[in-house]
């Protein structure tokens, strides 16, 4: 499984005068479920696309089972990308269905077609949408959207699952749904990043760290005792 760590990162956005996060250290340990809070434009989402390898930072390091990612060849980069997944919030949708959605990280990897239908539908069938997966994913709902948008995240075995606001668009069937999928998967050992509003809505998932974020500056973390 991995590990990923956060060193003195700092990031601003190209053109902007300001800092979106500001000195930002963590380490998210092999199997974790780390949550992440904060206000809107607190920097989460940025902190969760430095930790899922998508942005660099402009100043610190991202280790990746005590490796700095940045300083690795670019086929290594791409290795280490395959077992780290970001879900983002509004997830970006494909043509075609609901399944050729899912299935389209499956295709690039070298999947027979009949392998991706089989865990696609797997995946699908565990979320509790799998009725959906001749449907046009722009005729979704939100939530829907985002279910979609997990499962396509969750077919590719992720090593670390990094979950944007996952229960923003969620009812509470839905959101159950995905709190025992969390669950499994936890079980299983992925580490997963959440950053949520909706702390109360976690429910049975078990967090082992919350962080709290203030105009990109980390004030808070918490740990969860041994006797919790």
């Amino acid at each position: 499984m991995v590990s990923i760590g956060l060193r003195d990162v700092w990031y601003r956005y190209t053109g902007s005068s300001s800092w979106s996060l500001k000195g930002v250290s963590i380490i998210i340990q092999e199997g974790e479920t780390v949550l992440v809070t904060g206000h809107n434009g607190s920097g989460k989402t940025t902190m969760l696309k430095i930790a899922s390898l998508i942005y660099r930072p402009s100043s610190g390091a991202v280790l990746v089972n005590g490796k700095d990612f940045w300083a690795l060849r670019e086929s290594e980069r791409t290795s280490v990308r395959r077992s780290i997944v970001y879900v983002h919030e509004k997830p970006v949708l494909l043509r075609g269905s609901v399944l050729s959605n899912v299935a389209y990280g499956l295709a690039i990897r070298g999947m027979s077609s009949g392998e991706a239908v089989k865990k696609c539908r797997e995946v699908l069938e565990e979320l509790g949408i799998w009725e959906l997966h001749r449907s046009s994913p722009h005729k979704l709902s939100a939530g829907q959207a985002q279910l979609m948008a997990v499962a396509r995240a969750l077919v590719l075995d992720p090593e670390a699952l990094l979950l944007d606001e996952p229960l923003a668009h969620l009812d509470s069937e839905k959101r159950e749904t995905l709190i025992n999928t969390l669950i499994g998967r936890q079980r299983q050992g992925v580490s997963i990043v959440i950053s949520s509003h909706q702390v109360g809505y976690l429910g049975k998932l078990s967090v082992n760290k919350t962080v709290t974020l203030e105009n990109g500056v980390m004030i808070g973390a918490r740990e969860k005792s041994e006797s919790n």
